[in-house]
């Protein structure tokens, strides 16, 4: 496989979106998701979680460049079929209905997966990685117990519930932050750091000098090129590795 580096000048361009919308259901509510299908049969599978936005084009664009790397991928939908937020308030009460119902959050999750499956992709090889929220949505996940070949989060909410613990956790766990994100202190990632060493967690913690957060979001001011092309360049190493692909 290829480890695509021109991040910027994919994300900007008019990549074609050649995966499909996906409509589940889960508790009798509508959700919406993308599957893209790679060319080669019995693919690995990444499941993408998306940001505060909802599930936008952002995650698509992400899904189709994964894609062209050789994998199958599926971006879940954690908020309901045409729930994408655009206001700050509508991300902030979307997000903190699930921080504040950690059980939803992995049915949806899990539902997320099950879908996938439903689509024809090995969940036995399987990837889990997300975006700011969805990188909190991520390290649920891991927490969770889930079954999966590694959990990755970018600029993600760091911060484990009371209560919980990663003694479960199947996978190793890569995060990927801005040293300079106000959003999330150094303080929250040196603290995860110590949870996954006492818990015995495979895992790599790195940090990206000068980086905010949401760096590696092409169309907001806080977009870092050099960060995001060292976070996905690390990432797809790391599938690469996990999955066993070439």
């Amino acid at each position: 496989m290829r480890a695509s580096i021109a991040i910027a000048s994919l994300l900007f361009s008019s990549l074609t979106l050649a995966g499909q919308d996906v409509t589940y259901q889960v508790d009798g509510q509508d959700y919406e998701g993308y599957f893209a299908k790679a060319k080669s049969d019995n693919a690995p599978l990444v499941v993408l979680l998306h940001d505060w936005d909802g599930l936008t084009d952002y995650e698509k664009k992400r899904s189709e460049m994964l894609v062209d790397l050789g994998y199958d991928v599926f971006a879940a939908d954690l908020f309901g079929k045409g729930i994408r937020p655009t206001e700050v308030k509508d991300k902030k009460q979307h997000t903190g209905e699930l921080y504040k119902d950690r059980n939803k959050m992995r049915k949806l999750l899990m539902s997320a997966v099950n879908t996938a499956k439903q689509q024809g992709a090995n969940i036995d090889n399987m990837v889990a990685a997300g975006y700011c929220f969805g990188g909190a949505a991520v390290l649920e996940m891991a927490r969770s117990g889930a079954q999966a070949k590694g959990f990755v989060t970018f600029h993600g909410g760091l911060t484990t519930p009371e209560g919980q613990d990663y003694q479960q956790t199947k996978g190793p766990i890569v995060v990927f932050h801005g040293s300079a994100d106000h959003m999330i202190p150094m303080s929250q990632f040196a603290d995860l750091t110590d949870q996954l060493e006492a818990a015995k967690v495979s895992h790599e913690m790195i940090t990206y000098s000068g980086a905010p957060h949401a760096f590696t979001v092409y169309d907001s001011k806080n977009y870092q090129q050099a960060a995001d092309e060292k976070s996905w360049q690390r990432f797809t190493q790391l599938l690469t590795k996990v999955t066993g692909t070439h």
